[in-house]
């Protein structure tokens, strides 16, 4: 892949409260519930450093301390921490504190949720390979609903043939569902002047401009939101190595 369009920086959201995860989370961070023997974060920060990406800002909040103490001293990725202890800023509010960290180039979003059993080749690789930012303000790594793990919803975007993506109507189905990875430009923060606010209403702005795309994730899909979903993403992950 062109070694400029790799992002060489991740924002990895791990400030939430983690409350669909109770009572796991009541006293110890969502990022830290360990799926197959590895913390959730870990899933996120070895497939990040295995793609090249050298630093990694992880977002504070919940039970902050735990989350420090377990990403201290990693280096591959870097991680540097964004503290969020005094105020929750929301996935949004987290990227506006951090864009002077950020640059000007275009950087990956990662959910601590966001895992899956890879395919035949590197899905944020794929992702890499897929931007443009000429067409793009955002590139979000997608997957089927219907074939995802742990996915209780009616989807999120449906897809035209050349890769854009659509909010789904909020009375209808929609066959893709936000894997929580993507590439984004910081420059779609860069006016804000709110210190909390959502992320999602900018990904929804992008659709309606024309320049939020998708990119269909080759694999399966874990989306580990409840205790539940844990022994789901298990059980899958044992039958991808038989």
């Amino acid at each position: 892949m062109p070694a400029d369009r790799m992002p060489r920086t991740a924002m990895v959201f791990a400030a939430g409260l983690g409350t669909r995860m109770r009572p796991l989370t009541n006293a110890k961070p969502k990022p830290l519930i360990e799926v197959a023997g590895k913390p959730l974060i870990d899933h996120v920060l070895d497939r990040l450093a295995a793609d090249g990406v050298e630093t990694a800002i992880v977002n504070l909040h919940y039970l902050a301390d735990q989350i420090e103490a377990h990403v201290k001293g990693r280096t591959s990725p870097r991680v540097v921490l964004s503290d969020e202890r005094s105020l929750l800023l929301d996935q949004g509010g987290g990227i506006r504190k951090v864009l002077p960290l950020l640059g000007d180039e275009p950087f990956f979003i990662c959910n601590t949720d966001a895992f899956w059993i890879e395919g035949p080749s590197s899905n944020m690789a794929r992702l890499a390979r897929a931007w443009d930012p000429d067409r793009m303000d955002a590139l979000l790594l997608v997957a089927a609903a219907a074939t995802s793990i742990g996915v209780d919803s009616t989807g999120d975007f449906t897809m035209t043939p050349d890769g854009r993506l659509q909010k789904r109507d909020e009375r209808g189905v929609a066959p893709f569902v936000y894997t929580g990875v993507g590439i984004i430009k910081p420059q779609l923060f860069a006016r804000e002047k709110r210190d909390a606010f959502r992320l999602a209403p900018f990904f929804f702005e992008a659709a309606e401009k024309g320049r939020l795309f998708g990119q269909r994730l080759e694999g399966l899909w874990l989306h580990v939101g409840t205790p539940e979903a844990i022994g789901e993403a298990e059980l899958a992950i044992q039958r991808s190595k038989l």
